[in-house]
């Protein structure tokens, strides 16, 4: 694919050599868009020439500039700003970017580059159901890996769920205690919800005990909690359950059990998928092997209390807990360990977690301490650091049960798409079946869309209201774009017309124009497209391919009103814009995809 900044690049390295019989190097060649309110398409920045020209900035792009338009017929004509040279390519240059751009067969994707990428998302523990935090993380985690495999390499996309812990104990022991053998198919609610219905009842318990306790004893709410009954038990339970204590283990296989399926339904609903699924009971072993070697290493220390630390102070930072003094392990333990398993099972050449920001240090932690272990690959971990989703009432509460479910937000989100379509009537003669699809199909759209085009790194706001507009940023707005196009083209095709491009030739040879100054600008808006794929892969920010999509979703609405498609009576300039809004349906397919997000072909 012709690319005009590397056009400009080759022709300015010819023109330099030539002009001032030099060779170049990479960092003399600079060039960018030309700003908006100057005539051309790409600047070349003459500053970095002027040790060879020897002239000042305005003669030596004057000299690039004439002979660059002399020795390249591409080049239409050419103006000096200071020591910018703006150049303005010839129609027939353009011309040939949009066949070549029809007739690419996976236009946007790059290479094959070799690499091997892992990207770890969702990771939810098994204790509560999936909520609105989890949905920004396993749709940030699901486009970052389409994304990447956009720019040419192997994607592992995988899960880790946190299967035990203190906060797995807590949602069984209340269930002991308080469930009467409650189960999904009895209470009627999915089963991540029903366990997650005994995480919220253990915490108000404990809430209660801790209250008495403070009052009774006159001391701290913190001192109290220590003391609580209900803590000590599910303590006790954990430690039964690392023994492998058979009536703990057989309550935990059959409460994970039910999350699973939950968890399964939700994913399956918001079209997640995993390649891999690992779990923390199957792995915190494994870290805790390291630790033990750490020990004999001396890289770690042991307490009085037998627990287990890395120092960290001499690198900056503090002491960190590896192992409890009862021999439990925490978090860190168990990301040492699958780390390590998944950089020796498979040749990585980048681990992506997609991780909250309040896991910032943890992250920071990790890396330092597998260092320190004596693995090198620890370099090629990468945390994506995401903010927090908020609502307009505040933050949520796992514990206090004030989070917004992942399965309720989808139902809404549904039920808020048939309803604006309904009042819209964006219907048309669809059947009920095809109906409820293209209400799923809004929903999610608006839900996925209006969280991953923020910047990963930033807080949002989310309002589902706003998410689902027709208008504006929002993924109805594009999705109701591509149907406007796909009407076009299946009118076109009733009437017996064809979409075809004219050749860059027919151009240049017969001096004619089938091409409007609109139509330009949105064909180097289309040949941006495997640049932004680029950018935003590098970046891990799939964000910026959502803010594209909207880009050419907008200018192609602006082109529909102002331009003559379908009554345009010059055969060859009417096939070529049915070429082009074709084109602009695949690119918006591409870069939706990437999204997760399904454009329909109707409205």
């Amino acid at each position: 694919m012709m690319n005009p900044e590397n056009f400009i690049f080759e022709k300015a390295r010819l023109a330099v050599g030539a002009l001032y019989n030099t060779e170049v190097n990479e960092k003399m060649i600079q060039t960018q868009a030309t700003r908006k309110e100057f005539e051309g398409d790409i600047t070349l920045v003459t500053f970095p020439l002027l040790k060879t020209s020897r002239k000042s900035p305005e003669e030596t792009a004057q000299q690039m500039g004439a002979w660059l338009k002399e020795n390249c017929p591409e080049i239409e004509s050419f103006n000096v700003i200071k020591g910018f040279l703006n150049i303005k390519f010839s129609e027939w240059f353009w011309q040939g970017i949009l066949n070549e751009i029809y007739s690419a067969e996976d236009f946007g994707q790059l290479p094959d580059s070799g690499k091997t990428i892992m990207v770890e998302y969702s990771s939810p523990n098994t204790n509560k159901p999936l909520h609105l935090g989890h949905i920004r993380n396993n749709l940030l985690g699901w486009s970052v890996s389409k994304l990447l495999e956009a720019n040419g390499h192997k994607v592992l996309k995988v899960n880790l769920v946190n299967d035990r812990g203190i906060h797995i104990c807590k949602s069984m022991l209340a269930w002991l205690l308080m469930g009467n053998g409650e189960t999904p198919e009895t209470s009627g609610l999915k089963g991540d919800h029903l366990v997650g219905k005994y995480y919220v009842a253990f915490s108000n318990e404990l809430k209660r005990q801790t209250k008495e306790i403070a009052s009774a004893e006159n001391i701290s709410e913190d001192e109290a909690e220590k003391k609580a009954p209900i803590l000590k038990e599910a303590q006790a339970m954990l430690l039964k359950w690392e023994q492998g204590d058979e009536e703990v283990v057989a309550l935990w296989k059959k409460m994970n059990g039910w999350v699973y399926d939950g968890f399964a339904q939700t994913y399956k609903r918001l079209g997640i998928e995993f390649d891999r699924t690992y779990y923390e009971s199957q792995t915190y072993l494994l870290g805790k092997a390291l630790v033990q070697e750490g020990l004999k290493n001396n890289i770690f220390e042991t307490h009085e209390d037998n627990s287990v630390w890395c120092n960290l102070e001499g690198d900056g930072l503090d002491k960190k807990l590896l192992l409890r003094g009862d021999g439990t392990s925490v978090y860190m333990t168990q990301d040492l360990g699958t780390a390590h398993q998944r950089f020796s099972e498979y040749k990585l050449d980048e681990h992506i977690y997609v991780v909250g920001n309040e896991q910032n240090y943890h992250f920071q932690v990790l890396k330092l301490i597998l260092k320190k272990l004596g693995f090198d690959w620890s370099d090629s971990i990468y945390h994506l650091s995401y903010g927090m989703v908020e609502l307009p009432e505040g933050k949520m509460k796992s514990r206090e049960g004030t989070v917004v479910d992942a399965d309720d937000l989808v139902e809404k989100m549904y039920q808020t798409a048939k309803e604006t379509s309904l009042e819209l009537g964006k219907l048309g003669d669809m059947g009920e079946q095809e109906q409820e699809a293209l209400f799923e199909m809004l929903g999610l759209g608006a839900l996925k869309y209006f969280i991953i085009k923020v910047d990963p790194k930033k807080t949002m706001l989310f309002d589902p209201k706003e998410s689902i507009d027709f208008n504006g940023n929002t993924g109805p707005f594009i999705q109701y774009t591509h149907a406007r196009i796909k009407s076009i083209l299946r009118k076109a095709a009733s009437e017996g017309f064809e979409k075809a491009v004219v050749s860059a030739d027919v151009v240049k040879d017969g001096n004619v124009s089938y091409l409007l100054p609109k139509e330009i600008e949105i064909i180097k808006l289309l040949n941006t497209f495997p640049v932004v794929i680029k950018e935003a892969g590098d970046a891990h920010s799939p964000a910026v391919v959502a803010n594209y999509a909207y880009e050419l979703a907008k200018e192609f609405n602006q082109y529909y009103h102002d331009v003559t498609i379908l009554k345009e009576e010059n055969q060859a300039a009417r096939n070529q814009r049915l070429a082009l809004i074709e084109i602009i349906s695949r690119v918006l397919v591409k870069a939706m995809g990437i999204l997760g997000i399904t454009l329909p072909e109707r409205m």
